[in-house]
C-alpha cells in the first residue's frame, strides 16, 4: 500500500502528538492545528513524545487509512515544532521510516575511484 502513495504529498506535523487518537482525532488536528483539509489526496505523518511511534492519515475515496509504525531499539529522526507542518518528498519518508535523518543530503556517501578497492 505504501508504494501506492508515491505520487501524494506528504506532510510531517512536528513536534509530537498524542498518538491515543484515532482517525477522527487525527483528522481534526489536520484541519484545525495544521490548516489543511484531511480529505485531500495527502498523506499526514505524526509522532510521539518518545519519537518511537508515529501514525500515518490518508484519505481514499470514500474512506481513511490508518498506518501506525513502531520502532523497537531506535526513534525517529523527527523535526523539532516550529508551528508549520513540514513537506517532504515520499522518497525523504521513506528515509524517516527507515529511522534516518531528513537533514542529511542523499543516501549515501558519494564513492570516488580512490575509494574503490
Amino acid at each position: 500500500m505504501l508504494s501506492e502513495l508515491t505520487s501524494r504529498q506528504v506532510y510531517l506535523a512536528c513536534g509530537s502528538t498524542d498518538l491515543r487518537k484515532s482517525i477522527d482525532g487525527l483528522a481534526a488536528l489536520v484541519q484545525e492545528g495544521l490548516g489543511l483539509n484531511p480529505f485531500s489526496p495527502c498523506v499526514f505523518v505524526f509522532c510521539n513524545r518518545e519519537r518511537n511511534k508515529l501514525k500515518m492519515l490518508y484519505w481514499e475515496h470514500n474512506g481513511f487509512w490508518l498506518f501506525y509504525r513502531r520502532l523497537e531499539r531506535s526513534t525517529f529522526q523527527w523535526p523539532k515544532d516550529d508551528g508549520d507542518p513540514v513537506t517532504v518528498t515520499t522518497r525523504e519518508l521513506r528515509w524517516l521510516l527507515d529511522g534516518l535523518s531528513l537533514s542529511q543530503r542523499q543516501a549515501h556517501p558519494k564513492v570516488s575511484a580512490a575509494t574503490v578497492i
